[in-house]
């Protein structure tokens, strides 16, 4: 049966981890004018607990100047996230959300991470994930982004347009297309149930999302920039970045949700944020 655009898979599971593992093991080079994002099957690793700001022009909320955030690795004790609320880029809603995360963590509540409690990434928070790396695997009609943090993965379907209809999903609907050296991914149908970023920043249905991927410093990091709006969300477009350099291991298995789903019912982890549960089969 043919493919088409309203017949991309909406899951993400071990099945799709298995294929791209075969692709990453036979890599061949992309075709000739075609940025080689794969790096012979190697790794990508991002080392940044959040985004990278603009060097000019609106960016991403980050933490609060008064409770300054660490986290673990970064040297001082780590701290809870603490979101700046004065972000001009920030619709009233949204600082109303945000104020009660601030307050629950100014009160000492457990805050963890949507990944740290077994939840999808997500765009653009998947450029977030770090310590596991990130593999590519390029083909003429998709690109292929796996995730070594619970073995998610990322559909970028080549050279098409947006479904008319998109029914909203983790990862949302991606396609692609490559300007030279980068590959340009542009997202939309993104779940509300996903926040933006690890400050559980919220967002509508009309968020749109455009990454643009390319390798930089001689090959050895791997530069993507992001343009993000959401006229339900935030007042104006914010643009970040994200890197990531090489880790030339092969991909291990990390899988979350069996080591917490047995955590007891009383522990404030699955209480605050418990792990999914799926209610019926995918498949």
């Amino acid at each position: 049966m043919k493919s088409t655009p309203t017949m991309r898979p909406a899951v993400y599971g071990m099945t799709c981890a298995t294929v791209t593992l075969a692709t990453l093991s036979s890599y061949a080079a992309p075709a000739p004018g075609i940025p080689d994002l794969e790096a012979g099957g190697a790794g990508w690793l991002n080392v940044h607990n959040d985004f990278i700001l603009p060097k000019t022009g609106p960016g991403p909320v980050t933490w609060d100047p008064a409770h300054p955030y660490f986290g673990n690795g970064d040297g001082p004790r780590p701290t809870s996230r603490v979101a700046d609320l004065t972000n001009p880029i920030l619709m009233p809603w949204v600082k109303d959300v945000l104020k009660t995360f601030n307050d629950d963590a100014l009160a000492g509540k457990p805050q963890y991470t949507p990944i740290a409690r077994c939840w999808p990434g997500s765009v653009p928070a998947s450029t977030l994930l770090r310590v596991n790396p990130m593999f590519i695997a390029q083909t003429p009609k998709e690109v292929v982004f796996l995730y070594q943090s619970d073995h998610q993965v990322r559909h970028i379907y080549m050279n098409v347009p947006h479904s008319k209809t998109v029914t909203p999903s983790w990862y949302g609907e991606s396609v692609g297309h490559y300007e030279g050296d980068t590959l340009v991914v542009d997202t939309i149908g993104i779940t509300t149930k996903a926040p933006v970023d690890y400050y559980t920043t919220p967002h509508t249905d009309k968020l749109h999302v455009v990454e643009r991927y390319r390798r930089v410093d001689e090959g050895k990091v791997l530069e993507v920039t992001l343009t993000v709006e959401d006229p339900g969300a935030f007042t104006t477009a914010w643009t970040a970045s994200q890197r990531y350099t090489l880790d030339d291991v092969p991909m291990r298995e990390v899988v979350c949700a069996e080591g917490e789903a047995f955590a007891p019912k009383q522990d404030p982890q699955q209480v605050l944020v418990p792990i999914p549960k799926a209610a019926s089969l995918d498949f």
